[in-house]
């Protein structure tokens, strides 16, 4: 499998995008668009929060239709809480958009993020859409990863090409994700496009497999947002003999390429996390099934006790072992090994759950370091799990307690 690039969503064949800054944020672009010049199959995973904005509930059921050709994305409002009358400006979004692209508004989707509990201003909405669809193209792929962004630092763009059979497939991605991030994702944002051809049931089922080991596995603050999408387009531009088996080497290899694609946008999020200075990678092995290795994994990194810790630059390992201890997952605390750094520099920090005499001042010095791994060691059984964080500063707090100015 190749490294994954910084293409973004028109690297595949088919697809065009752009944005334009509509008003709905005090500068920058905030209205943004991808389309495919052909029919897509598509899937999609949503937030567990009960609480759906109006986007999520919409998005949710036009993905039951056979066929869509594009989406729609808004920052600086998301569209939540608003009812019946938001639910009602989703439809009008997609029949907008659906008119200046000369399909049916049921082949649009709509994402939105920002702040809960206004409604959209649709006079500049609308104006948006009718803009932005003047403006897509294959070079504008990066304007839309820009218009999506809300608390993030920086645009966050994945792509990856491969081969099956004797054609070139490509994946290409945005995503967005500061805030409100948390397992079952968070204020997170995501369109993936691909020029595979697939069965839409398997793409379903490759999404939401790619977003256990990705997405899920990613915590900033421990909120789970009202927003959360991630949606996979796929419209077979690539010119591949059609996947309908789950089990064939074509598969696969789509699988994990998108696999790597959603995992580096994961850690693209978990790095920009607001006021995040260190992108924290805890790995966890040697558990008895698959699922204590993922509750250990993002209950540490759930740990604001370890985040402040990691923010500190404090080898304070117990707090990673007390994290372990409460994450409902069965272990025995007097096998547990935990560790700091990569395998080129690691720091025993403690053996059969017991602190180990370690070098403070080299901690210290891994600890500084902008990416930084904790290895969870069970010793318990040949299952193994990943999940990622930052550290919490005193910058998360600046950030959203004045988040609506």
């Amino acid at each position: 499998m190749k490294e994954v690039s910084s293409f973004g969503v028109c690297y595949p064949k088919g697809f065009i995008a752009g944005a334009v800054s509509a008003g709905l944020k005090k500068n920058g672009y905030d209205l943004g668009a991808v389309f495919s010049e052909v029919d897509c199959v598509c899937a999609g995973v949503f937030t567990k929060n009960k609480v759906q904005a109006a986007p999520v509930v919409y998005c949710k059921a036009a993905l039951n239709g056979s066929v869509t050709r594009g989406v729609v994305v808004n920052s600086g409002n998301a569209n939540a809480c608003t009812g019946e009358d938001g639910l009602a400006d989703v439809g009008i979004e997609a029949k907008t958009f659906g008119k200046a692209m000369n399909v049916p508004a049921s082949q649009i989707m709509i994402l939105s993020t920002g702040v809960i509990g206004y409604r959209l201003p649709m006079d500049k909405v609308l104006s948006g859409i009718e803009a932005v669809s003047k403006e897509l193209s294959v070079e504008n792929g990066l304007k839309l990863a820009q218009a999506m962004m809300t608390t993030d630092t920086k645009p966050k763009q994945a792509g990856i090409d491969f081969a099956i059979g004797n054609k070139s497939v490509k994946i290409g991605s945005v995503a967005k994700g500061s805030g409100m991030i948390h397992p079952n994702m968070g204020t997170m944002l995501s369109v993936i496009t691909t020029d595979v051809n697939i069965e839409k049931s398997l793409l379903q089922k490759a999404l939401c497999d790619a977003t256990e080991l990705s997405f899920n596995m990613v915590t900033v603050d421990g909120d789970t947002s009202t927003n959360d999408t991630v949606l996979l387009l796929a419209n077979g531009c690539a010119g591949n003999e059609l996947i309908t088996d789950e089990t064939s080497e074509e598969y696969k290899i789509f699988y994990d390429n998108l696999v790597a694609v959603c995992v580096d946008l994961a850690k693209q999020i978990a790095a920009d996390g607001e006021g995040a200075g260190k992108l924290v990678t805890v790995n966890v092995s040697g558990a008895k099934s698959k699922e204590d290795a993922k509750l250990i994994a993002k209950s540490v990194c759930g740990s604001n006790l370890v985040k402040t810790a990691i923010f500190g630059e404090d080898a304070n390992w117990g707090r990673i072992l007390a994290a372990a201890g409460y994450s409902g997952a069965e272990f025995d605390p007097n096998r547990v090994c935990i560790s700091f750094g990569s395998d080129a520099g690691k720091i025993v920090m403690a053996v059969k759950g017991r602190g180990v005499n370690f070098d403070e001042a080299e901690a210290k010095k891994v600890l500084s370091e902008s990416e930084i791994e904790i290895s969870v060691e069970l010793m318990n059984g040949e299952d193994s799990a990943t999940a990622w964080c930052c550290d919490l500063s005193y910058d998360y707090i600046k950030i959203n307690a004045d988040y609506r100015s």
